[in-house]
C-alpha cells in the first residue's frame, strides 16, 4: 500500500468536499485508488489521506491529463502552501481505515527510530484494544525524511474523549512512554467531520 498525503489552510471547505465527491466519481475508476481519509479541523486545516496500491499506481494517477485538471480546479481552495508527502511505508493496526469512523485524529511528526515505532505498534496492538475498544483501527505512514502520519480511527469523537480520561495500566503506560521516548515534533489535526471514501 501506499499513501500520499495532502495537506494545507482551506479557504472553503464546503467546496473542497465537493471537490473530493467530484474525483470519487468521476476518477476513481480503474486508478488504484483504495481509499481516502479527508477534513478539515476546526481552525480550516484541510487534510487528506489518499490510498493507492502501490507507489507505481498513484503515480500513474497524478500522470492523467484528467487528473491534472482536477488538482489545477482543487488547488484554488487552498489559501496557502499546500504540503505533500509520498509515504511507501505504511502499516496498518486493526482495522485499518475505516469508513465506519465517525472521528478521525491525524498525528503528525517525527521518530527518531521508525522501526521502534513499528514494533511498538505491532506489541501494543492487543492492550490497545483492551484499554481504548472505540479505537476501530488506524495506520501508520512513514516519511522518507523520518516524518510520519498516523490516523487513528475512532467510533466517535465523544468516545474518543472519554477514552483519554481513563487510566492506562502500568505495562501499557509504560509503552505509552516508550513511544514519548521515541517522538518529537507532535502535531494532532482532529477530523469531527471526516470524509471517508473507497471505491464501491
Amino acid at each position: 500500500m501506499f499513501v500520499q498525503v495532502i495537506q494545507g489552510p482551506v479557504a472553503d471547505a464546503r467546496r473542497l468536499r465537493a471537490q473530493m465527491d467530484q474525483w470519487v466519481r468521476d476518477l476513481s475508476t480503474d486508478s488504484g485508488w483504495l481509499g481516502s481519509t479527508t477534513g478539515v479541523t476546526p481552525d480550516g486545516t484541510g487534510i487528506a489521506l489518499a490510498r493507492f496500491e502501490s507507489a507505481d499506481a498513484a503515480r500513474r494517477n497524478s500522470e492523467r491529463p484528467e487528473q491534472g485538471q482536477w488538482w489545477a480546479e482543487t488547488a484554488k481552495l487552498f489559501d496557502g502552501e499546500v504540503t505533500f508527502h509520498d509515504c511507501t511505508q505504511v502499516h496498518l493496526f486493526g482495522r485499518g481505515g475505516s469508513d465506519d469512523a465517525g472521528f478521525v485524529q491525524v498525528m503528525q511528526g517525527r521518530y527518531t527510530d521508525q522501526q521502534k515505532a513499528v514494533d511498538l505498534m505491532r506489541r501494543s496492538e492487543g492492550a490497545l484494544r483492551e484499554l481504548r475498544p472505540e479505537v476501530i483501527g488506524g495506520a501508520m505512514c512513514l516519511h522518507s525524511d523520518g516524518g510520519f502520519t498516523q490516523a487513528i480511527y475512532f467510533t466517535s469523537e465523544s468516545e474518543a474523549r472519554l477514552g483519554e480520561t481513563r487510566q492506562p495500566p502500568a505495562e501499557a503506560q509504560a509503552w505509552l512512554d516508550e513511544v514519548a521516548s521515541i517522538t518529537a515534533d507532535l502535531v494532532f489535526f482532529d477530523l469531527p467531520d471526516p470524509w471517508l471514501d473507497s471505491p464501491r
